[in-house]
């Protein structure tokens, strides 16, 4: 029979097991085995030696493992299996819950159950259950963990149930055809609001603004109308205009950002948890929560230019800029995470791609982008740079409302002899907020220490 599988809220899974008689008949234990040879052997000498009585004792001993198969293979196909999930997205480190329910939908009792889900080696070991006798039309349910410290998107199942009858001569392994997938995220730190100062253009004579991590509404005044609640006049524009004028309140145009990740093989040495890639993947998790949850529309965009997310005539940024909390924003947010969940090393050798997206305001991900240029906000975590590629870097500050740089040297990480402030000094002179990121440090400490730097300044200093 083949299995459905519909999803519930916390992500149910169901199945029914399948397989035909041949299939059931290769379930036959060493003792099935043993009775039916028993059986057959006792049938010949009874013909042999005319003995009436051996005959049946013979028949019986070969028929009764044959009898269990077909019971076990009729009650096999009323057993009901289903997964539950939560939550079906965790960052790394912590932990989920799967929980795993039987139910016996036919009319005669099942025999001792063994319950078995398949999961990968990264979750831990796999859990087995056995359960007792389950009466017609009855339920049980077990539960248990599974926890990873590597990011990643791991299947679990088929769910298999061990099958045995009463005399132990039948055992059918029979597994259901639902899968789940437990999607572990990168860890992410709580990130205090900061204000990142930096240039931009177009306002005044090119001078220094902030750019809040924050944002109120707009007060835009309009025509009074009947009915408008006075305590909205807004005095100065009734002056003004010689009318009555209320406020409006509209929600503002979002500040944008990006959120830049460099993913080059070439760029990152080692590899686990406590590797600099992971920590820059973490960083720029941590990075992305917190923007989305300062109201910002922003995108992940990598080295090879692409950005997540992608869809729509601008970016994912009118589409995905959601308001703190909102449903975009939680979309936007699980679009980026599940990208981040499965990002590995690029192929790539520099930065010049995404720096084409940058200056472009698009992305290999289709549509235009205009938050890292103009008066967008910029954070990158950048791995080994070159001469060349610092220079690259370096031409990314553009027209940025702020650029901010975390740059993971493998010298620094491996303490070994390091240019790094040589590099990040290039990117300051650029107008970048640059720091070096040493191994061991946390990345709210670097994030707070960002917060409020003066314009083009950095220092990866006083860390150890």
């Amino acid at each position: 029979m083949s299995a459905g599988a519909p999803r519930g809220a916390g992500g149910e899974s169901r199945g029914r097991g399948s397989g035909g008689l041949r299939a059931s008949l290769a379930g036959l234990t060493t003792r099935g085995r043993s009775f039916l040879a028993a059986g057959v052997a006792a049938a010949l000498c009874a013909y042999v030696l005319g003995q009436g009585e051996l005959l049946r004792v013979g028949l019986l001993l070969a028929v009764l493992p044959l009898i269990c198969v077909l019971a076990l293979h009729r009650t096999r196909h009323r057993v009901t299996g289903s997964r539950r999930l939560t939550p079906m997205r965790v960052p790394a480190g912590s932990e989920a819950r799967v929980r795993l329910r039987m139910e016996n939908v036919s009319r005669l009792p099942t025999g001792l159950l063994m319950l078995q889900d398949r999961v990968p080696y990264v979750l831990g070991p796999r859990p087995r259950f056995v359960l007792d006798r389950v009466e017609p039309g009855g339920r049980r349910e077990v539960s248990y963990r599974v926890r990873s410290d590597l990011r990643g998107r791991y299947p679990l199942g088929p769910l298999q149930l061990r099958l045995t009858d009463p005399f132990g001569l039948v055992e059918l392994t029979r597994s259901f055809s639902a899968y789940d997938t437990l999607t572990v995220i990168p860890r992410t730190e709580a990130l205090v609001p900061v204000r990142l100062t930096g240039e931009t253009s177009g306002y005044g004579d090119g001078g220094r603004r902030s750019l809040a991590l924050a944002g109120d509404d707009d007060v835009i005044p309009r025509t009074y109308r009947r009915g408008d609640d006075l305590r909205r006049v807004h005095w100065r524009s009734t002056a003004r205009y010689g009318e009555l004028m209320v406020r409006r309140e509209e929600q503002p145009q979002r500040s944008k950002a990006t959120v830049l990740l460099d993913t080059r093989g070439v760029a990152f040495e080692g590899a686990g948890p406590d590797s600099a890639f992971e920590w820059a993947v973490s960083g720029a998790a941590s990075t992305l929560v917190h923007l989305l949850e300062q109201g910002f529309s922003a995108r992940l965009l990598t080295d090879s230019g692409t950005s997540v997310p992608g869809s729509g005539g601008s970016g994912g940024f009118e589409k995905y800029g959601a308001s703190s909390g909102g449903q975009e924003s939680a979309e936007a947010a699980g679009l980026m995470m599940d990208t981040l969940a499965v990002v590995g090393h690029s192929d790539g050798a520099g930065l010049t791609r995404a720096y084409d997206a940058v200056r472009s305001g698009g992305g290999h991900g289709g549509g235009g982008f205009s938050g890292a240029g103009g008066d967008g906000l910029l954070i990158a975590f950048f791995g080994d740079l070159d001469d060349v590629q610092a220079e690259v870097a370096a031409k990314m500050r553009g027209r940025c409302g702020a650029a901010v740089a975390f740059v993971l040297d493998s010298a620094l990480w491996a303490r070994r002899p390091s240019r790094v402030e040589e590099r990040v000094g290039r990117l300051r002179d650029a107008g970048w907020t640059a720091l070096a990121v040493p191994p061991g440090v946390a990345f709210g400490e670097l994030w707070r220490r960002a917060g409020n730097a003066p314009l083009g300044t950095g220092t990866s200093g006083g860390w150890g």
